[in-house]
């Protein structure tokens, strides 16, 4: 889990530094403060800037005074990345910084740009550490700190089970634990994670709707037979399935040209994330959409109970999706 290192727990504190390359710990480290600047005033200006955006002036620019005193949150990722005029300029920014404006720097930590992590530390920076998880014990405890943050407890066992089955994607692991908090009642334990999951890391749900959204019809049924095989509960796939089409929903009625960062933001999606989808989008229609979507309701109404034969429900919404994905022309 990300962790704070000073004693500020001011989400509006003037300067935020998120130090670390752990990419979901550095995205979700940003989002609280833009949460929190937007429960104080909904008309906040968010500006997720990447280092070679942030060019010598741009800040001064950025953080001049307006006539309405808006309300902004800077973020400069890579900050490790500025070029020495841009780290003069926030140097100088820190050492005055503007009143209603909230800077967030993400920095990979390091000897790079080691003078701006040390000025910000100076300023008295809200420091949230964001480092990668290379270590089995590290994954335990942030799969742990999952539970706890969504008001759950689960096993040790139901934990290691866990980690064991999704591997060492944190994003990928965050979203197991908040799928079975939403679906099972009471601790989880090692026999609710090994029902949903048993096989998890080769045949995931997410790799049956990738498939299919991508119009790869042959693919996505086997990925989806061999899911079943394996013991992966038909809700989570009905749910993989709802979550790729509607990605893509919210991306082609995105207005174009918008910046990753701004897209993120506003669809509510991981940067990495729109790139995929980006990708996944060519060839679906607003029509196509719709009738996925109706499918894949359907298929969901079939492995909750309402249909005789879940398997041949999914296979179903699959093939709808695949077929929605590459439409006649």
């Amino acid at each position: 889990m990300a962790t704070r290192t000073n004693s500020t727990d001011d989400l509006l504190a003037p300067l935020t530094l998120a130090v670390g390359q752990e990419e979901l710990l550095l995205d979700r480290a940003v989002r609280e403060v833009v949460a929190a600047a937007r429960a104080a005033d909904a008309d906040t200006d968010v500006r997720d800037l990447m280092s070679e955006q942030l060019q010598p002036g741009t800040l001064a620019e950025l953080t001049s005074p307006s006539l309405f005193s808006e309300r902004k949150v800077l973020v400069v990722r890579n900050a490790q990345d500025l070029s020495a005029d841009s780290v003069k300029d926030v140097k100088a920014y820190l050492a005055a910084p503007v009143e209603e404006i909230v800077l967030v720097l993400l920095h990979a930590g390091g000897a790079k740009g080691k003078a701006l992590l040390d000025a910000a530390r100076k300023a008295g920076a809200r420091e949230v550490q964001c480092p990668k998880m290379t270590k089995p014990a590290d994954r335990l405890a942030f799969v742990r700190g999952e539970f706890r943050g969504l008001g759950r407890s689960a096993t040790p066992a139901a934990t290691e089970a866990l980690v064991d089955a999704i591997g060492s994607d944190l994003r990928e692991l965050a979203s197991a634990a908040a799928q079975l908090c939403a679906d099972v009642e009471g601790t989880i334990d090692e026999a609710v994670v090994g029902r949903y999951y048993t096989g998890r890391a080769e045949a995931s749900s997410f790799t049956v709707a990738d498939r299919a959204v991508e119009g790869r019809t042959a693919e996505a049924l086997e990925a989806l037979r061999w899911s079943l095989s394996t013991g992966v509960a038909p809700v989570l796939i009905t749910s993989a399935l709802a979550q790729g089409v509607r990605a893509i929903g919210k991306l082609a009625s995105a207005p174009r040209g918008a910046r990753p960062g701004d897209l993120a933001r506003d669809l509510g999606m991981p940067p990495w994330k729109i790139d995929r989808v980006r990708q996944q989008m060519r060839g679906w229609s607003a029509d196509g959409v719709s009738v996925a979507l109706r499918a894949i309701a359907e298929a969901d109404a079939g492995v909750k109970g309402g249909g005789d034969d879940p398997e041949y429900a999914l296979e179903k919404a699959v093939v709808a999706v695949a077929r929605a994905a590459r439409p006649r022309r």
